[in-house]
């Protein structure tokens, strides 16, 4: 699936982002299991707020982390993440 830059981003409501302690990580919690995250992974996801936009989520994290060159990366990952039900447009 292809993300469109025009709209805004939102994680699922059929899935909980949250911290496991036990873990020392995100992770992506949903009926049938559980998907393990990598920092990069759920700094993304938890931009997708449900206002911000691709554009914006990428200006938010290369503020954020004082970089640039982020699009491509955080474009391919949201892609990944739409094709598997994490967020929605």
């Amino acid at each position: 699936m292809t993300i469109n830059p025009q709209l805004p981003l939102s994680f699922s409501r059929t899935h909980r982002l949250q911290w496991e302690e036990a873990q020392q990580k995100f992770v992506i919690l949903y009926p049938e299991g559980m998907v393990e995250l990598n920092q990069s992974s759920a700094e993304i996801l938890k931009c997708c707020d449900g206002v911000r936009t691709l554009a914006d989520v990428v200006s938010a994290l290369e503020e954020k982390f004082a970089t640039t060159g982020l699009h491509h990366d955080i474009n391919t990952f949201l892609e990944v993440a739409l094709t598997n039900g994490w967020i929605q447009q």
